[in-house]
């Protein structure tokens, strides 16, 4: 059979929309044409895969190869679709039988070797391959997250043979079964650590119980950083859809596997954070560090220092939860419930400060109380 389809995933935001990797070969010069709106390294992938299936021992067609990434208006890009697209190939040129095919969905970046790289944005796509009923072969560095989908049927891999020996039924992969270490949770920063502040710890424990926003105002070196980083400890445990949004964002911010799952995010931009570092932006939409504090506590530090207009970008996420971020071609919405804590030095011509000010000026200019 000349044509082939294979199912994979994209990623826009935190969701993984569906992907529909069509390949058809026909007669003609050899050449191999890529369509569906794929960006650069997408075009690229076509060099990889050709060159991971030579490698591999198995036989590249030579003939005119045409590929669709369907729906052909969605953005795609990054290696993720080099799996899919390989097993597209040898599915079409009938070295692998397309019925065993159909149930499946397939990500993973190919080297030039033949190996199968890990990407990032797998939790997103195994949630949605699980709702629509289909199992998921990932690399065997993403199984681990791809079984935080419970009920999933998760095949991993290491090399494009394995997924061809395992589609022929020569050796079929077992399908991955978890070893839970990403359950082992890091233990929280404990409040007990905390010496003093009877009236600081209160107040801490009551935005903890009441989900309440926090300002804390000192002179430095009284502790403020230091009870701030104790309250992701005093707040209740993540649900398990909780706690699923959480590693989903992870999972598409960065191509660092997941560990200490499920876990309360602590984050703490520094006082220089442009808006768009806060609420997420670029030409593809990223999610930001209200979008990476989602189910967890916003720490800002010096809040003074923080520019005027990069405080007013977080009025509305704070009422509504979430933020959308609108660009030209994307229109991406964001999650982000979290709560805020900040921390300032009084003003110096505020309380305390203001003698301590005066005392100096004195001191400086040979004046002594008596």
């Amino acid at each position: 059979m000349s044509l082939s389809i294979v199912h994979s995933r994209a990623q826009i935001g935190v969701d993984a929309p569906a992907v529909t990797v069509e390949v058809h070969l026909a007669n003609g010069l050899p050449s191999l044409t890529m369509v569906g709106l794929p960006e650069a390294a997408v075009k690229e992938s076509k060099d990889r895969v050709r060159s991971a299936i030579i490698n591999s021992g198995l036989q590249f067609p030579a003939r005119r190869i045409t590929l669709n990434l369907a729906p052909a208006d969605l953005p795609k890009d990054g290696g993720r679709f080099d799996l899919a697209i390989a097993l597209g190939i040898l599915s079409a040129s009938v070295q692998v039988p397309t019925l065993t095919l159909d149930d499946v969905e397939c990500l993973g970046e190919l080297a030039l070797s033949g190996a199968v790289r890990a990407v990032r944005g797998v939790l997103p796509a195994a949630l949605a391959a699980r709702k629509a009923g289909r199992s998921l072969m990932v690399p065997r560095a993403n199984a681990e997250e791809a079984c935080l989908a419970s009920g999933l049927k998760v095949i991993a891999v290491d090399h494009l043979l394995e997924a061809v020996a395992h589609f022929n039924g020569h050796t079929p992969v077992e399908p991955y079964v978890s070893n839970g270490l990403l359950y082992a949770s890091k233990p929280y920063p404990d409040l007990n650590e905390v010496q003093g502040q009877l009236s600081a710890k209160r107040a801490l424990l009551i935005a903890a119980a009441g989900a309440h926003n926090l300002l804390f105002s000192g002179p430095p070196g009284t502790g403020k950083t230091l009870l701030a980083s104790r309250l992701p400890g005093l707040l209740p445990p993540l649900a398990e859809n909780e706690a699923l949004e959480v590693a989903a964002i992870q999972s598409v911010s960065s191509c660092v596997p997941l560990s200490h799952w499920p876990q309360r995010p602590f984050r703490q931009p520094h006082h220089s954070a442009s808006g768009p570092a806060l609420v997420g932006g670029g030409s593809k939409p990223q999610p930001g560090e209200i979008t990476l504090a989602h189910h967890g506590v916003l720490f800002l530090d010096e809040l003074p220092e923080f520019d005027r207009k990069v405080l007013e970008v977080l009025r509305e996420p704070l009422e509504s939860g979430h933020i959308v971020i609108s660009r030209a071609k994307d229109r991406v919405r964001f999650p982000a419930r979290f709560q805020l804590v900040a921390a300032m030095n009084p003003c110096c011509c505020t309380g305390n400060m203001a003698g301590l000010r005066d005392r100096r000026y004195m001191h400086l200019h040979g004046h002594h109380k008596r």
